[in-house]
């Protein structure tokens, strides 16, 4: 089985279903998961996890992301993007740039934000967007999100094409629709490319069938994220080989079974690893032993 994260460029009409689907034929195992669901029109960074990686989908899920959005004005639809049903239309003859801009800069911060009914959240055990195509509306409760910055790129009016870094949960179609409301528009989104989860970017990301041609030529480990390197600043520590198989079953760890030793601080998290260099797991120090946290051994 490989295990590892794979940096994938999700094209435009697959779901993020449909990309772990495909991924699976591919590389020929079953256990893949993904990272963060991605609407089917929108592209861009969609890291994957094989194997034992598959325990970090939480962990990167909430990752800070960037997206690269255009914001058309002047246009409100039921799904806050360009493919839903046009509800209202108003003029946007009387917006500057200006205006425009202190609008869009006015939502960096903290920011509550009503979830889109058009969306995958669920209540009740329903996903919204089941209930929208039902053509139901219920009530959502506003959630905190946070904008780390809004970069605008290019304003010509009645579109805006600028760069999101937000927190995770955050829908950038709301972000339009809500920009609009504020300009007293209207507005939605044209178009979304998510160009950062965490540490994957854009310019590294494959496509499906660059993977597809990699894995012929038998080069699909030049493509993996090893595991560890999701921790790049938590100590490392080792342990002896005598006490190798007693960590591998992820027991307590005394400073004594160890042969390289860091990061006793209180609830400091490490990786460890075994005399050869194979990383073992996450542990955590804590009442003069280091705990287990997160188990990644295989064989």
């Amino acid at each position: 089985m490989i295990h590892g994260i794979i940096n994938v460029y999700k094209e435009k009409g697959f779901t993020s279903h449909d990309v772990v689907a495909k991924l699976r034929g591919i590389v020929g195992q079953k256990k893949i998961g993904h990272t963060g669901t991605l609407d089917p029109d929108a592209t861009g960074v969609l890291p994957v996890c094989l194997g034992k990686a598959t325990k970090l989908c939480d962990l990167l899920t909430d990752k800070n992301k960037t997206y690269e959005a255009v914001l058309l004005l002047g246009k409100t639809t039921d799904t806050q993007d360009i493919t839903g049903e046009v509800l209202e239309e108003k003029s946007t003859e009387a917006l500057t740039e200006e205006k425009v801009r202190e609008a869009i800069e006015g939502f960096i911060g903290d920011y509550e934000q009503i979830p889109p009914m058009y969306s995958a959240l669920k209540v009740n055990g329903k996903k919204l967007y089941e209930l929208a195509r039902e053509g139901k509306v219920v009530e959502r409760k506003a959630r905190p999100v946070k904008i780390l910055d809004i970069q605008i790129l290019e304003i010509d009016l009645p579109k805006v094409r600028m760069e999101v870094s937000c927190s995770k949960g955050t829908y950038i179609r709301t972000l339009c629709h809500d920009i609009g409301e504020k300009l007293g528009c209207g507005g939605c989104m044209e178009s979304l490319i998510r160009t950062r989860v965490s540490t994957f970017r854009i310019e590294d990301a494959k496509t499906l069938d660059e993977i597809e041609t990699l894995k012929q030529e038998g080069k699909l480990a030049e493509l993996l994220v090893p595991i560890d390197a999701m921790f790049p600043s938590y100590p490392k520590i080792t342990v002896k080989d005598d006490w190798k198989a007693f960590a591998k079953n992820g027991n307590p760890l005394d400073l004594k079974m160890l042969k390289e030793a860091c990061g006793q601080d209180e609830e400091t998290q490490v990786r460890l690893y075994d005399e050869s260099g194979k990383f073992i797991a996450i542990y955590q120090w804590k009442e003069k032993k280091y705990h287990i946290v997160k188990m990644f051994f295989n064989e």
